[in-house]
């Protein structure tokens, strides 16, 4: 194999980003970094080398243990990268799992069907289905 690849290239073939064109717009949003530097989709990466992705929310750390050009099957793949994050980047990732939806501002986008449900309860006299319209005119003289 070759001593050196491309960062985009390498990125798709070890199957970080599911296309090469959505690696190469990582490199230019600024999202892809070796050493703590901002790094255009034609850099070339060589073994040794940490490269950090910033997929929100956390950031992920690989360490090149062979630059490839060419897509590998995912079982190939750790031949060539070793995920390298740190345990505190998956916590971030577990904790906004968790949170989910729950921290969504009210009023912003479509409500859920549990907020409809709500609202429908709210707005819904209690007494709306249980109204009898017989009424007792048996205590009313006329």
């Amino acid at each position: 194999m070759a001593g050196e690849a491309r960062i985009d290239k390498w990125m798709w073939a070890v199957r970080i980003f599911k296309s090469r064109s959505i690696a190469v717009e990582a490199c230019k949003k600024g999202r892809v970094m070796i050493n703590d530097k901002q790094v255009k989709p034609s850099r070339m990466i060589k073994t040794g080398d940490v490269i950090q992705v910033k997929k929100s929310p956390i950031v992920y750390s690989f360490k090149v243990l062979q630059p490839i050009e060419r897509r590998v099957g995912a079982k190939l793949v750790p031949e060539y990268m070793e995920n390298v994050t740190t345990p505190d980047q998956y916590e971030i990732l577990e904790m906004s799992k968790i949170s989910g939806f729950m921290n969504r501002a009210r009023g912003t986008g479509r409500p859920t069907k549990r907020d409809r449900r709500d609202l429908e309860d709210f707005t819904t006299p209690e007494f709306y289905d249980d109204f009898d319209f017989d009424f007792d005119l048996e205590g009313e003289e006329e």
